[in-house]
């Protein structure tokens, strides 16, 4: 059964054996690769991979490396994919935390603003004007 993190944390503070700690904790650490949960959104979603492209304003190339897994994208790029998706914010969060990287957070300005978008279901325009409104770096 899957532990949420302060429990999964709580019981790394106290180990002596990390090595036992990794073995019997080992489900809980996710061990997808970002194409492979990309793909899956796309399926649950009935999206298609240029469509998505073409609104996530990336370079396409650059793009289709990202789905195929031979890119490994910067946190900007995997949130235009997100917003292009057309996620929902939990699925976002995912899609982040998959990727190795930070959730987005309320109390950042930048996410703050990124969150306002996903919810409000702006396009990467849209959100790329209200973070320059802000004097945010753009996605």
């Amino acid at each position: 059964m899957k532990k949420d993190t302060s429990k999964l944390l709580e019981e790394l503070q106290s180990c002596s054996d990390f090595k036992r700690f990794y073995n019997e904790n080992a489900d809980n650490f996710p061990k997808k690769k970002l194409c492979d949960y990309l793909g899956e959104l796309l399926e649950k979603h009935s999206l298609k991979k240029s469509e998505i492209i073409k609104r996530s304003e990336l370079n396409e190339i650059y793009a289709y490396q990202i789905f195929s897994g031979t890119r490994v994208p910067d946190r900007k790029k995997i949130i235009n994919i997100a917003i292009a998706m057309e996620l929902s914010l939990d699925e976002v969060q995912n899609l982040l935390k998959c990727s190795g990287y930070a959730p987005l957070y309320a109390k950042n300005e930048f996410d703050c603003i990124v969150i306002y978008g996903i919810c409000q279901k702006l396009n990467v325009a849209d959100i790329n004007y209200l973070l320059y409104e802000h004097g945010e770096d753009t996605l």
